[in-house]
């Protein structure tokens, strides 16, 4: 049987992938006492790998595809083909951002008035790059961990993974500049996608991990209208959206189905009640395909 090699990212990114899998219809069941988890598509072969390894392991066709950070990507300097970009991190489906930061009280103001400062970071090529642009020379070290606590004291500035920048303002630092925006990427083998099985698979778990993506905070809304009162339900409805709208076998009755965002439905149910609908009801949508 073919097999599909896939490198998948164990630690901050794990669980979050887990479950956008799952959403696309793949469940992947992972042993804490083993790296290789099983799954309900035999045509998978999963191994779990830290997010930072995996570009280098597809470039070199270890697997024949990865989910990784294009940070990470970036980093290692692999050569790899990128499939498509999946934006979802740890704890929220946004990108998210390297950042240099100084000391909340400290005196540095950009990246100029680094100049000759020492600079702490997991990303060293990024930083050097990064650098390099702005033309500014600074002493650039590897960081192996509690990266924020360096400063002041170890260095003058860091270079650090955030999301939301409230982990950096509770350590009492204070960002200064963006160096690198990110997000997950699903890359592939360029021999992988040579072969016709293969090329075929990935895209078909590209389609399914989009999918499952797009269908986030999404909802399906259903309904029963009136004839007398399609008008003013429709009226309610986002501007934007196009309903369905299908006869019932019942004379002078429509339903009414459309696809919309779960922060608005909320809102706009009662509305619908008071506009005529009847039989409301809102589902949850696992995959949206475009």
């Amino acid at each position: 049987m073919n097999k599909l090699k896939i490198g998948f990212p164990k630690g901050s990114l794990q669980e979050s992938t887990l479950a956008l899998f799952k959403k696309a219809g793949i469940n992947i069941y992972v042993n804490d006492r083993s790296y290789f988890p099983s799954c309900d598509d035999e045509e998978l072969e999963i191994m779990l790998v830290r997010t930072q390894e995996i570009p280098k392991y597809v470039e070199d066709g270890v697997f024949d595809v990865g989910l990784a950070g294009y940070d990470w990507i970036v980093e290692s300097g692999a050569n790899v083909k990128e499939v498509t970009e999946l934006i979802y991190a740890k704890s929220g489906y946004r990108p998210v951002k390297w950042v240099l930061a100084v000391s909340e009280n400290s005196s540095f103001n950009s990246v100029a008035d680094l100049k000759n400062k020492r600079i702490a970071t997991e990303v060293v090529n990024i930083v050097k790059n990064y650098l390099q642009k702005k033309k500014v020379k600074a002493e650039v070290e590897f960081s192996w961990g509690a990266t924020e606590a360096k400063v002041p004291d170890l260095v003058d500035a860091i270079v650090e993974l955030t999301e939301t920048g409230s982990s950096l303002r509770a350590n009492k630092l204070r960002i200064i500049d963006t160096v690198l925006q990110s997000t997950t990427r699903l890359i592939a083998n360029a021999a992988a996608l040579q072969d016709d099985w293969k090329k075929r698979k990935i895209e078909n778990l590209s389609i399914l991990l989009k999918g499952a993506l797009a269908a986030e905070g999404m909802v399906g809304l259903k309904m029963n209208v009136s004839d007398a009162n399609l008008k003013k339900v429709l009226a309610v409805l986002p501007a934007l959206k196009n309903p369905t709208v299908s006869g019932l076998t019942q004379k002078g009755w429509v339903a009414l189905e459309v696809i919309m965002e779960e922060k608005i439905v909320k809102r706009i149910i009662p509305e619908l009640k008071r506009a005529g609908a009847q039989g409301i009801i809102d589902y949850p949508l696992n995959k949206v395909i475009y």
